[in-house]
């Protein structure tokens, strides 16, 4: 009687309820989600803006270019070439609106210090 004097009743009770001590018994799912890296971006809808308004040099048409290729290898799975034609087109697409709004903004500023003078229509 002694030894369940000395060992507590709560400790009884709970052995009980407690489950398996190794994790052979307990069934488990693993769920892999993607491959733990952000989506290539192809800057599709941009090339096409540029190659439509801001065609300054034929900078769009070939930003459009390398977005279409970069669109090609994230189909087929080969992300380093689409990571490569995306950031090609990303810095031509930058060089295309840049120099774009930088022609707009000069002509603008001669056209206003009259520099440039549009054609009068005498109606």
């Amino acid at each position: 009687m002694e030894g369940r004097v000395n060992q507590p009743i709560v400790d009884r009770e709970l052995d009980s309820f407690r489950g398996p001590l190794t994790t052979d018994d307990v069934p488990s799912t693993v769920l892999t989600i993607g491959t733990g890296r952000l989506p290539v971006s192809d800057h599709v809808l941009w090339s096409l803006f540029n190659f439509l308004h801001c065609n300054f040099c034929c900078l769009g048409f070939l930003a459009l270019v390398f977005s279409v290729k970069s669109r090609d290898c994230k189909a087929v799975g080969n992300v380093h070439g689409a990571e490569h034609y995306s950031l090609t087109s990303r810095n031509l697409n930058i060089v295309a609106t840049s120099l774009s709004i930088l022609t707009f903004v000069v002509l603008f500023g001669l056209l206003v210090a009259g520099v440039i003078q549009l054609p009068h229509h005498r109606g």
